[in-house]
């Protein structure tokens, strides 16, 4: 073995594992991870609102079928929960909106993103940055509980206090927990 693939594996021992957030919720648990390297803004502020408790008691309040299911704004009572701060987006950081990826919701300014977040169930690249708009920021992927993730999608929806594709039952984020 030569001295620079013997230095490879010494920087590949010596890197940190990607932080992991696993989301109970009522219907299972859903692990999440992140990518600090490539939306270091996003991931700290996630973590920050993760080890706040921000998350705990939020629904998942809108959920779509064939394209995403989202939470991290609403509790059950649809009371909007303000964050704490917006985050700059970060889209244009070489992840795309693919099957399984988090990222995070915003409104019409790209720099509006604060804690809600959603997982994509299929492919949706007319959300990824392009040359003449910012996309939405991909900053983890889920790596475990896909089951739950397509439970959640096959949940019934209807409209509620204004709002569309929200799940009859609720679907409560019980604890947001680092865990790696």
């Amino acid at each position: 073995m030569g001295w620079a693939h013997a230095a490879a594996k010494a920087e590949e021992a010596n890197q940190e594992p990607a932080p992991r957030v696993t989301l109970s919720t009522t219907a299972g648990e859903l692990t999440i991870e992140l990518y600090p390297d490539k939306a270091p803004a996003t991931v700290a502020n996630f973590l920050d609102l993760v080890e706040s408790g921000f998350y705990e008691g939020l629904v998942f309040h809108r959920v779509i079928a064939g394209f995403m299911i989202q939470t991290g704004g609403y509790d059950g009572a649809l009371e909007y929960r303000t964050p704490p701060r917006q985050v700059v987006n970060e889209s244009s950081n070489g992840l795309a909106n693919r099957r399984w990826s988090v990222a995070m919701a915003r409104h019409a300014d790209p720099d509006s993103a604060g804690s809600q977040f959603y997982i994509n169930l299929f492919d949706n690249q007319h959300l990824d940055a392009t040359a003449e708009a910012p996309g939405y920021t991909v900053f983890g992927q889920l790596v475990a509980g896909f089951d739950v993730a397509e439970d959640i999608e096959l949940t019934d929806t209807g409209t509620r206090g204004g709002m569309a594709d929200v799940p009859v039952t609720h679907i409560v984020v019980q604890n947001a927990r680092r865990v790696e």
